[in-house]
């Protein structure tokens, strides 16, 4: 549009009314335009890395020099153990020696059972996000102790059984066969949980696959091996051996699993 066609007094009239302040309002005049236009910080506004459990690495590493101790200490002890769980003729023999279950390396070896399904549990709750896991340590030492008492009453209340209905060998079969099944376990869970705790938490359903087969195989073999060694010598009803599995081996586990909140 050609300049002589603007009406110039008009167009410096709305000028006017748009930018000019004639009751000297600042404040209404800011607030008008202060969002027509913002300073952009000249700094990168980053975000905090999210940080595991510090207090993780130390566990590892006690886990590691009690695995240690033992390996070097009780190398004999340990390598029957470990044979023990494929021959049942080393498993006789270590049947035979009633004080080998109440030796130190049986006794350290249990309570690293205890722990390392006490850390495995703990980094399934930590996977799932649930608020048991918020506590850190306190969470993993509670369930790592529950656990270990657990099983520990289990084992207490096997023998009172055995003397019970005066079943003691097979019962004190059964229980070896239980101690190698546990002791087994943690030493196959050691580099599970060490990889478990150290990987991203995006990977923990392949751990946590991965021990439900593990667990799943050393319980049918558990099963599998005191029905072969045990019930071929002996007579028991089915339906007390069914009574037996379900309150003793299965509903613990479903317990310990409520517990958790699972």
């Amino acid at each position: 549009m050609p300049d002589s066609l603007i009406n110039k007094s008009a167009l410096l009239d709305s000028v006017q009314k748009e930018y000019l302040s004639p009751t000297l309002d600042l404040l209404a005049w800011q607030k008008k335009y202060q969002n027509y236009k913002k300073k952009e910080n000249p700094y990168q506004l980053g975000r905090s890395i999210p940080k595991g459990n510090v207090w993780l690495l130390g566990f590892i590493f006690i886990m590691l020099v009690v695995f240690a101790i033992l390996r070097n200490a009780f190398s004999k002890q340990l390598s029957a153990i470990v044979q023990s769980f494929f021959s049942n003729r080393i498993l006789n023999n270590i049947n035979k020696e009633d004080n080998l279950f109440s030796s130190w390396p049986f006794l350290l070896l249990f309570i690293q059972f205890g722990f390392i399904l006490g850390m495995f549990f703990f980094l399934v709750a930590q996977y799932y996000d649930m608020y048991q896991a918020k506590d850190g340590f306190k969470f993993f030492f509670s369930i790592s102790i529950i656990i270990i008492i657990f099983y520990a009453l289990k084992l207490i209340i096997l023998r009172f059984l055995g003397f019970l209905f005066n079943v003691q060998r097979p019962v004190n079969e059964y229980i070896s066969i239980l101690y190698l099944s546990y002791f087994n376990a943690s030493l196959l869970f050691i580099p599970l949980v060490v990889a478990f705790a150290l990987s991203p938490l995006k990977y923990g359903v392949i751990y946590i696959a991965i021990a439900v087969l593990l667990l799943g195989i050393i319980f049918a073999f558990q099963l599998l091996r005191a029905g072969i060694t045990i019930l071929s010598n002996n007579k028991f009803s089915r339906m007390h051996l069914f009574l037996y599995f379900c309150a003793l081996e299965i509903c613990p586990i479903l317990i310990l699993i409520k517990t958790i909140g699972l």
